[in-house]
């Protein structure tokens, strides 16, 4: 059964940091993608990664501050975030594609629950 299960969100106070993590089961996917979804704001496009790990993607919004990685030997995504901003809070969602492009265009049909990420100022 296909799987993805984020975690490692919270409540942090403006210009901390965060590690969160995306594990998938059932399927090694080409692309692993991370959105987020602010209360009455359409979700939108943080950051993606290709199968190898040596291509990103980054939104303009979060670019310098979050980093993308993966260890495919856990079958693992991560988001490293610094400097949280207010405006960064939200709920995260990881998804997984098996087909080209990898990027904020990907199709993106699998998705996990969500972990939720707070940043007071």
């Amino acid at each position: 059964q296909v799987q993805l299960v984020e975690s490692g969100g919270g409540l942090v106070q403006a210009g901390g940091s965060l590690r969160l993590s995306c594990a998938a089961s059932g399927r090694t996917f080409i692309g692993i993608g991370w959105f987020r979804q602010a209360p009455g704001k359409d979700r939108e496009f943080v950051a993606a990664i290709g199968y190898s790990g040596a291509r990103t993607y980054y939104a303009d919004s979060v670019k310098g501050r979050f980093t993308i990685s993966r260890d495919n030997a856990k079958n693992t995504v991560y988001l490293q975030i610094t400097t949280l901003k207010p405006e960064d809070t939200a709920v995260y969602y990881c998804a997984g594609t098996s087909t080209l492009p990898v990027d904020r265009f990907g199709r993106y049909e699998n998705w996990g629950q969500g972990t939720q990420v707070t940043v007071s100022s």
